[in-house]
């Protein structure tokens, strides 16, 4: 039985790492006045599918590629969000990922 699972992978730089390309965004930010911004860290976003036969499966290849190709462990750290995709009985459902910081979208709306 295959399942397709969709991961979301986030890199991002270690927190003891320097960031030159946040400071030259941050920098820009404020030339455009924006003065309230503050600590700006760039990474990457990488979004895949994968057939497997399970969610434990999909996990292990998962941390190998991001190991071995997608992120430099020495000055980088990752996480991923996993995505149940299809099916035999064509369910799709969300697999909670135990590690993933799910952001809430937040939108704001002017007073007036």
């Amino acid at each position: 039985m295959t399942l397709q699972y969709q991961a979301q992978i986030y890199v991002t730089l270690r927190p003891s790492v320097l960031d030159p390309a946040g400071v030259a965004v941050q920098s820009g930010m404020k030339q455009l006045g924006y003065d309230n911004v503050e600590q700006v860290r760039i990474g990457k976003y990488i979004q895949l599918n994968l057939n497997v036969g399970s969610e434990a499966e999909a996990r292990q290849q998962l941390d190998q590629v991001c190991d071995r190709l997608l992120a430099n462990p020495v000055i980088e750290n990752y996480r991923f969000d996993l995505t149940l995709q299809s099916s035999p009985e064509s369910i799709s459902e969300s697999i909670p990922e135990s590690t993933s910081k799910n952001t809430p979208t937040t939108t704001l709306q002017e007073a007036g």
